[in-house]
């Protein structure tokens, strides 16, 4: 009755933790409301709206355009630099807020508001209509509108296909390319190319959308100083010319404004969605014939270097959607926070005209404010400003105050004290707003948190007969989920993680030595050998890849030295594949002879690194050398497209797992058909990761191997999982932070976008560590039942949820006692969405369901 009990209660918990998680994102990551509706120009004393200098406008986006490959020296934006230097161009650094990627910056772009953070997980999904701009104001539609019944009146689009999901029905022409193809570096932006020349010869449009996708899958496979970069730039370089020489020549284009700019950056390890400095600090340029009336050489061309990347003047992202509305003539966008951009002011010099643009910016802004913060509108004219302490109350003063000084604008003779004072205050209710990223549903928070505790109480519960018998063994994977917890309150440890698991592991490692020796498992000479190696791999492991923030991009094993020494890379591959190998041979295939099961598995291992060579050929051919190079330039004569490749391998490795399974019920060797499934799955979990990765399988296998003959007991193998899983997710180059999920493999063998199919290839390309380990304490466990015959699987499982319960309580306990921090939306939400894919993905789909149903299967014949 009561192994009942503890059963229901285990499973409780286990159904309590999706429940807690969906209820809690519920209330932290809720749609923001808008004004419905597209803006229109409201009746003002001074007449009619300014006369716009522009009536077209291209607009080139440049994905991950971070601001030094434009402005500095070294850039390959040679054209661009001699045009911001004549004024003909005006440069900015754009702020763009974390999230950053590329739909919640598009969205920022053409709205001018702040998006929902819940726009991570909308943006890998692209099947996802829900998020859809067509029902918003935008600068797009604006001009959809403004155009309407003129010849001109055609919107084009050709680039990353996240335009045409935010857009539908916008663009007349379009021709888009999914951004998450990141192994292409040219087809993708020459698709773009192509329709530039014929383009600038229709004259049917007034805007065209350019969004070039090559150099941000050059950052996200080799880098920044990937020896593709400079190449690209001038490639990005010269499209700008042949645009800007049309603006110059045609007669149709002279008003046409170009728009050069970056939907985020890039950090030094070549990703983006985080908040470093290099992501969030894109290029904008402003270029045409025109800018030259307003400037008169305000900007040098390189600017000296910065290491904060804030070159020239910094604007927000939000702010190009006001100031496309007076550069093009159009009300500002209905849910827009940003503030026209002062610099283009100048193109007016009447000051009725420019205080008109900061008064309908203003008060188009007004709105947005008045509806979020109701408050706002009680403030009475006659009061003492200097009694506001609020915020809120300080810009309901502020607006008094430029209302009265604009009544009386036409008896100034110096409008700038004025137009400053605009300025000032967009700003500040810029900031205000911004501010008010998420409107939390703190019933749901607390009710999230409430079932994350119970399912905590529930796994304690079910865990309680093995802590009660193994309490000193119980002692360290308590202390690990409660140091684990309180970590989760600190910015900084929750951006450098991998420290805690590194050095618990190690820590850990030196623990078991100790009570290894004194139980005299192994011999002195032999266990003091074994805990050696699994200290030296895991230091090996700890240096392959540099993570966290403060480290990132950083010389590291896989990408500083294997870059100079591509042989040991492959030698160390190609010795990685033989252990697979020689598992297979010697412990699979049971039912065929030995030459005939070596042969198979020499098969697959082929099948499996030819399309890794392949792969790599074309997603990093700088790491190709000697044999490897000579392999894979003699592989491409067969012409086998990547796609049918990795469908090979998959096959293979999915007939072989048939073959396996068929074994059961005709051998009483169950070690072996399990064996040789964890290998099956080691094979394909080396397909599903990069290159310079693999070896690390070699070290996990050599850890494995070590481990097992070491004799642990229950709660030992359970915490050493743990450890290990997590200290491999971050050994692969995984972190807190959007910017490291890797989406190099989330197409193998996939033509075309499946969200099931490209889903779990993402989640086993990022989480291959952790899933190896979860198979091969499968393993272990049944290893240590066969010694002592009795069930093993309910305290491993209630261990595990006991972690998994309580991390997950404290990082939503975090997430809502630091709703108001700074990093909130830069450190700790990203933590949440990883605790969810942890709890998700890792405990609930491969430690509890697939570990449970290979747990099964072991015990099946026993």
């Amino acid at each position: 009755m009561a192994f009942r009990n503890h059963i229901l209660s285990l499973l409780a918990a286990n159904v309590l933790i999706p429940i807690a998680i969906l209820v809690f994102a519920r209330g932290f990551f809720p749609y923001k409301p808008f004004l419905s509706g597209l803006a229109k120009y409201e009746t003002l004393s001074w007449g009619a709206p300014p006369e716009a200098p522009f009536d077209k406008v291209v607009f080139m986006v440049v994905d991950a355009l971070r601001s030094d490959f434009v402005y500095l020296r070294d850039s390959g934006f040679a054209f661009t630099q001699s045009l911001i230097s004549d004024g003909s161009a005006i440069p900015f650094t754009a702020h763009a807020t974390s999230p950053t990627i590329t739909m919640p910056r598009i969205k920022a772009i053409t709205t001018g508001s702040i998006p929902s953070f819940l726009d991570v997980i909308l943006n890998f999904s692209e099947s996802d209509t829900t998020s859809t701009l067509a029902s918003q104001d935008t600068w797009l539609a604006q001009m959809k509108d403004k155009w309407k019944s003129k010849w001109a009146h055609k919107l084009i689009m050709y680039g990353d296909d996240t335009w045409l999901k935010l857009f539908p029905g916008t663009f007349h022409r379009s021709d888009g390319t999914s951004s998450f193809f990141v192994s292409d570096f040219t087809e993708v932006d020459n698709n773009v190319t192509r329709y530039v020349p014929e383009e600038l010869n229709n004259d049917d449009w007034n805007t065209v959308v350019l969004h070039y996708l090559g150099l941000d899958h050059i950052g996200h496979k080799a880098g920044p100083r990937s020896p593709n970069m400079i190449p690209k730039q001038r490639e990005m370089d010269g499209i700008i010319k042949q645009i800007y020489e049309a603006i110059e020549t045609k007669q149709k284009l002279k008003s046409t404004l170009l728009v050069l700019l970056g939907d985020h950056g890039m950090n030094d390890a070549g990703n983006h969605g985080g908040s470093a400095p290099g992501e969030t600090s894109p290029a904008l340029v402003f270029i045409s014939p025109k800018l030259k009336t307003i400037t008169s050489g305000d900007h040098k061309a390189p600017p000296p270097f910065k290491e904060d990347f804030q070159y020239y003047s910094t604007v927000e992202q939000s702010d190009i959607a006001p100031t496309l509305a007076g550069l093009l003539g159009f009300p500002v966008p209905q849910n827009n926070l940003g503030a026209f951009i002062p610099k283009f002011l100048e193109f007016w010099p009447k000051k009725n005209d420019r205080i008109q643009l900061l008064m309908r910016n203003a008060r188009q802004m007004l709105k947005v404010v008045s509806a979020t913060f109701p408050e706002f509108n009680k403030v009475g004219a006659g009061d003492n400003c200097e009694d506001f302490l609020g915020s809120i109350n300080k810009l309901a003063c502020g607006w008094r105050k430029i209302v009265g000084i604009v009544a009386d604008a036409e008896e100034l003779e110096d409008v700038e004290p004025l137009l400053r004072s605009m300025s000032k205050w967009l700003k500040q209710a810029q900031e205000l707003m911004s501010g008010t990223a998420s409107n939390y549903d703190t019933l749901k928070l607390a009710q999230g948190q409430a079932l994350g505790l119970a399912a905590l109480i529930l796994a304690t519960v079910a865990a309680g007969p093995t802590i009660y018998v193994s309490v000193k063994t119980c002692y360290p994977i308590i202390l690990i989920g409660l140091l684990y917890g309180i970590m989760m309150f600190a910015s900084s440890y929750v951006e450098e993680e991998q420290h805690f698991w590194y050095w618990t592991s190690t820590a850990w490692v030196a623990l078991l030595w100790i009570i290894s020796s004194r139980k005299q498992r192994l011999t002195p000479r032999l266990l003091a050998m074994s805990s050696l190696i699994v200290l030296i791999s895991m230091r090996l492991a700890r240096r392959w890849n540099q993570t966290g923030q403060k480290f990132a991009g950083e010389p590291d094993i896989a990408r500083t030295f294997f870059s100079s020494h591509r042989l040991t890379l492959w030698t160390l591959v190609a010795l990685t594949y033989l252990w697979n190998i020689q598992s297979l041979a010697t412990k699979g295939f049971s039912r065929f002879p030995q030459l005939a099961a070596g042969a198979i598995a020499t098969t697959l291992a082929t099948a499996s690194i030819t399309f890794k060579l392949a792969f790599t050929n074309e997603d990093s051919p700088e790491l190709l050398a000697g044999p490897a190079k000579s392999m894979a330039a003699t592989d491409s004569e067969f012409g086998l497209s990547l796609v049918t490749r990795a469908r090979i391998v998959f096959m293979a490795i999915g007939l072989s797992l048939l073959y396996t399974l068929s074994s059961f019920g005709h051998t009483k060797r169950p070690n072996p058909i399990m064996h040789t499934i964890h290998d099956l799955l080691t094979l394909f979990l080396i397909t599903q990761s990069r290159a310079t990765n693999i070896p690390l399988f070699l070290l996990m296998e050599i850890q494995f191997y070590t481990l097992n003959d070491l004799g642990l007991g229950l709660v030992e193998l359970t915490t050493t999982s743990l450890l290990l899983q997590y200290t491999s997710f971050f050994a692969f180059g995984g972190s807190n932070a959007i910017s490291s999920i890797d989406l190099s493999s989330a197409y193998n063998g996939v033509s075309g976008y499946n969200v099931l199919a490209v889903g779990i290839l993402t989640f086993v390309s990022n989480w291959a560590g952790p899933i190896f380990w979860a198979s091969a304490t499968n393993l272990m466990l049944l290893r240590l039942r066969r010694k002592g015959g009795k069930d093993l699987l309910l305290p491993h499982l209630a261990l595990l949820t006991m972690f998994v319960a309580g991390s997950l309580f404290f990082v939503m306990a975090a997430c809502t006692l630091l709703r108001t921090h700074l990093f909130i939306w830069t450190v700790f939400s990203p933590k949440y969405l990883y605790s969810m894919v942890w709890s998700l993905g890792q405990h609930l789909a491969i430690n509890i369901s697939f570990g449970s149903l290979l747990y099964w299967m072991g015990t099946k014949n026993l």
